[in-house]
């Protein structure tokens, strides 16, 4: 099954290692350099032109991509949770 983020992009539930609220875990200074550093390794994928909401690490084949959504976490989870996944 795929879980749909935003801007005609979807990923597999089964490589999604997690789904995170921009706002609540930006605060924290390891998951800022976290992201920092992935920018910095071509490891971003930005799928909003809005204020992004939430961000997705996955895994694909051992590579680390990270997706930034305006879509809320709980909007994300509803999704996966309909597909009968989570």
């Amino acid at each position: 099954m795929y879980l749909h983020l935003g801007s005609d992009v979807s990923v597999k539930i089964s490589d999604i290692v997690g789904i995170f609220d921009m706002d609540n875990t930006t605060v924290s200074a390891k998951t800022r350099a976290f992201l920092k550093t992935a920018q910095k390794n071509g490891e971003i994928c930005d799928v909003t032109e809005d204020l992004p909401k939430s961000f997705i690490i996955t895994n694909i084949f051992g590579k680390t991509i990270v997706y930034i959504s305006s879509l809320a976490t709980r909007t994300l989870l509803k999704r996966a949770s309909s597909e009968n996944i989570i």
